[in-house]
């Protein structure tokens, strides 16, 4: 195991470029901190190639067993000091864990899904939280493959990472552009339903089993007019107060469990 004690050390310096997108773009890796996320990436077989460990830290549970099983791979395990290890981590409570990852890009082409496959659809957003949120509800909810689309979406962003509680591991992600995912979903025969605050059906009485893709904006645009007009039906969440919307990952959750439930 290497040591490291200098928060200024050249190593330390070159992984900081990781907490920006345009590092991680430029070096295609990315950063996973925390010993649950690291366990379920390595379990999804994500491609780790150095594990930082802060020195006189206790290891977490199961991290030690994770460590050489790694190790046999050729895992390069570094020591890093309490001062080296704060200046990477960008938790306030961190357990004593960051991996260096290699990052991925799975296209539409890439998956084979079963014809009545539940899908969702993330059209546009930008915040990590609603991201990271909308990978641990599909998750949660079975859904057999997420789809982003836009310039905005980082799913490398370690606030995705750690919104989603290392679910952006267990399920197929996938990026493609808007035409790209259009021409996919309708040559494998999956409906369309599209979420809009001027849809005249509730989602609960909208036929939801089956192959069909739920597809969700941005809260404060909408979806844009290619998905409402490609759309085999437009549902809204009723609002009955004074709010005339809800947060898009909650909405992503009830429909996604309404999902579930008519496929019981």
């Amino acid at each position: 195991m290497r040591h490291i004690d200098s928060p200024r050390n050249a190593e330390i310096k070159e992984r900081l470029k990781l907490k920006e997108r345009r590092g991680r773009s430029r070096s295609g890796e990315f950063l996973i901190e925390g010993r649950r996320e690291i366990e379920r990436a390595v379990r999804a077989n994500v491609r780790i190639s150095t594990l930082y460990l802060q020195k006189d830290l206790s290891a977490p549970a199961g991290l030690a067993k994770l460590i050489r099983e790694l190790e046999i791979t050729g895992l390069d395990t570094v020591e890093l000091s309490p001062a080296a290890f704060s200046r990477l981590s960008f938790r306030d409570n961190p357990d004593g864990a960051i991996a260096v990852a290699e990052s991925w890009d799975t296209r539409p082409g890439d998956l084979e899904l079963a014809r009545g496959s539940l899908l969702l659809v993330i059209d546009g957003l930008e915040k990590p939280g609603n991201i990271g949120a909308l990978l641990r509800t599909a998750d949660s909810a079975g859904a057999d493959a997420v789809f982003v689309t836009g310039e905005g979406t980082d799913l490398f962003n370690p606030n995705v990472i750690r919104a989603s509680m290392g679910s952006l591991f267990a399920r197929p992600v996938v990026t493609a552009n808007e035409g790209e995912l259009l021409d996919w979903l309708e040559r494998r025969g999956f409906r369309i339903v599209a979420t809009s605050p001027a849809a005249h059906h509730a989602f609960w009485d909208c036929d939801l089993t089956g192959g069909v893709a739920i597809v969700l904006g941005t809260e404060h645009q909408g979806l844009p007019m290619s998905w409402i007009e490609a759309a085999s039906e437009l549902v809204s969440v009723p609002m009955h107060g004074s709010a005339d919307s809800l947060n898009v990952a909650t909405t992503g959750a009830l429909l996604l469990y309404e999902a579930r439930r008519q496929r019981r």
